[in-house]
């Protein structure tokens, strides 16, 4: 922990952190969150239909390895195509932390 902030260490909070602080990033997230179970394709088009990211599908797939990478994002093989879907687990552990006495109706 030499230089590092302890919050860093617990349950992968820097890795949570660097995923969300991109806008790109943010924008997927967003995506998956109004329609889960999207290909690569999909969520390219819609990040330019919607977002006007122009991103590669090989930006976006980088893009994905990081939400992949800090558990906000899971993936799931069906032939030769892959679904991404949001887990949101990683970000209710940080509220856990900071909000310990908070009920699910809060």
């Amino acid at each position: 922990m030499i230089g590092k902030n302890p919050l860093s260490y617990y349950l992968g909070v820097g890795d949570v952190f660097k995923a969300i602080a991109d806008p790109t990033r943010r924008a997927i997230l967003d995506e998956l969150t109004e329609r889960n179970e999207q290909t690569l394709f999909e969520l390219c088009s819609r990040l330019v239909a919607k977002h006007r990211v122009p991103s590669s599908r090989q930006a976006v797939s980088q893009h994905i390895d990081v939400l992949v990478a800090a558990g906000l994002v899971e993936t799931r093989r069906d032939g030769r195509h892959t679904f991404h879907h949001v887990d949101p687990r990683p970000l209710e552990q940080i509220l856990d932390r900071w909000l310990p006495g908070r009920t699910e109706d809060q």
